[in-house]
């Protein structure tokens, strides 16, 4: 009886000596700084979808080739990814992180005033090194917090994504349409600038690196080459047809190279950039099947809604860019409203409940959204939608950096990306699939039309509910690392940090050359 009576003064006392170790002014300043940089990054991604149809007047290209500007980019960044991850574990996630923003910032530059389709194709595909942003940035915040804060930071950071899309879509389609695509560049650019310059001076570098290990380069061309091969086909399938040689031959290519790449990452272990041993952890395994499974049922269900607000009547409702805009804000408000108040209540709570709520939540909203019968039903319902998928995104990151030793953390939140977008280069391609399979025929002004029936949507948000219904499944299988029912791993009473991983004094307010000495 005595020693249950001691266990909360003790778990306070740790809490407090946690609380100790960090520098919390300096960590709120940074991030403050990663919020704004999250809400950049989101609004400069998706203010450029609204203007597709622009481009393809204004540079006098096709559909296929225009779909090129989404799809690259989402390429190389996934590609890309694990090598970014890596190297910043190794050489540390600042330097790397520096990196990355410079080569954003040049190609973002460069996108803005693009003379010709083939620049501007090229300068957005290697502005997908900008995705390398969120794993390097997420790990720092994680480092920078004491554990029993970390959700809440990572919530703040989730809301600024929220705040990057409910800006992105209607202020990019009014000022795409009045001002020009190019003009939305003009005025993020000098955004993403000043933030390089302000992180560079303002945050200092992880004290948590593995300068002694190896970077796998043979392991990650591999899976570059083989991840990007695989997204590229499943994106451009719909546009360039996916019983047509250039799709099947880059998915099956790219299958392919998985065939040598798996025994060679085994055989090299720790080094791997596939990290099996890491891979195969619980909560790194459920983390990253989620990101993958929720990316695939958001798209798909997104691009669904697209269709269905823009197709012309009596299939859709004939709405402009800017009002399919409007209805999509539901989205990205409730990503705003929710995540940082999440963070506090899963800080509290734990994550696994909010996984499990966010699952339910969320396959409501897609079958509600089967059975709407007008516009106004389809933003409320994505509204609930929304509600679901944001619980499942705030706890899926926190599940994800709570699991995990700080030095592992930039490769392991990287790789997270990559499923996360392979499930996003799923959803659009299921999506396709399904509105082009089951459609009607319409004759208008002489012309023969094969719109999607109103079941093609159904079927499409049904994909979406299911989907949820698997992370559901999912989300039982984790382990809670936050709150009362955390595993004795995952306890914040540890006077170690995160995993049996010492927190170096330099995240108290000193240099590495300070902590060193």
């Amino acid at each position: 009886m005595e020693e249950n009576q001691m266990k909360p003064a003790a778990s306070s006392q740790g809490q407090k000596q946690n609380l100790q170790q960090f520098d919390l002014a300096y960590a709120n300043r940074n991030l403050i700084l990663f919020a704004l940089l999250a809400a950049s990054v989101m609004y400069i991604e998706i203010m450029l979808t609204p203007s597709l149809p622009s481009i393809e007047k204004q540079y006098n290209v096709t559909i296929g080739q225009v779909s090129l500007i989404l799809s690259l980019y989402t390429v190389f960044g996934t590609a890309i990814n694990p090598i970014v991850g890596k190297l910043g574990d190794i050489y540390g996630k600042k330097q790397v992180l520096m990196y990355v923003l410079v080569s954003y910032s040049i190609m973002v530059t460069i996108t803005s005033f693009a003379p010709n389709f083939t620049v501007l194709v090229i300068s957005r595909t290697f502005q997908g090194v900008g995705l390398g942003i969120f794993p390097l940035a997420f790990s720092l915040v994680r480092e920078q917090f004491p554990r029993q804060l970390v959700p809440r930071a990572q919530g703040l950071v989730s809301a600024m994504f929220g705040a990057g899309l409910a800006l992105g879509l209607p202020v990019g389609a009014f000022v795409a349409n009045n001002y020009g695509w190019q003009t939305n560049y003009h005025i993020a650019t000098p955004f993403i600038i000043v933030l390089t310059v302000l992180i560079f001076f303002a945050v200092r570098e992880s004290p948590f690196r593995n300068p002694e290990a190896k970077m796998d380069y043979v392991g990650a061309g591999l899976l570059g080459v083989a991840v990007a091969l695989v997204v590229l086909g499943l994106s451009q399938g719909s546009y360039w047809g996916w019983t047509s040689a250039p799709v099947l031959g880059l998915i099956v290519v790219g299958l392919m190279l998985f065939i040598p790449l798996v025994p060679y990452e085994m055989k090299l272990k720790e080094v791997a950039v596939l990290n099996f041993a890491q891979l195969r952890q619980r909560n790194v395994l459920v983390s990253n099947v989620l990101g993958l499974i929720s990316g695939m049922g958001m798209l798909l269900a997104f691009q669904s809604i697209v269709f269905q607000l823009e197709d012309s009547k009596p299939v859709g409702y004939g709405f402009d860019i800017f009002t399919t805009g409007l209805y999509l804000l539901p989205l990205a408000i409730v990503m705003l409203a929710l995540a940082y108040p999440l963070g506090i209540l899963i800080s509290r709570i734990g994550v696994k409940p909010f996984l499990i709520v966010g699952s339910i939540i969320g396959a409501i909203g897609f079958l509600l959204l089967a059975e709407t019968h007008s516009a106004l039903e389809i933003a409320g319902y994505l509204a609930i939608a929304s509600v679901g998928l944001a619980m499942m995104m705030v706890s899926m990151q926190n599940l994800l950096v709570l699991s995990v030793k700080p030095r592992e953390m930039g490769l392991v939140t990287a790789t997270n990306t990559v499923f996360r977008n392979v499930g996003q280069s799923l959803g659009a391609p299921i999506a396709a699939s399904i509105l082009s399979t089951f459609t009607l025929t319409l004759v208008f002004k002489g012309q023969v039309l094969h719109p999607p029936t109103t079941a093609a949507f159904q079927y499409t948000y049904y994909v979406a509910a299911a989907s949820f219904v698997v992370g559901l499944v999912l989300s039982l299988l984790g382990q809670e690392v936050m709150g009362k029912k955390a595993k004795s791993e995952f306890s914040v009473e540890t006077t170690n940090a995160d995993n049996n991983e010492e927190i170096p004094k330099a995240i108290g307010g000193q240099n590495d050359s300070e902590a060193k000495s």
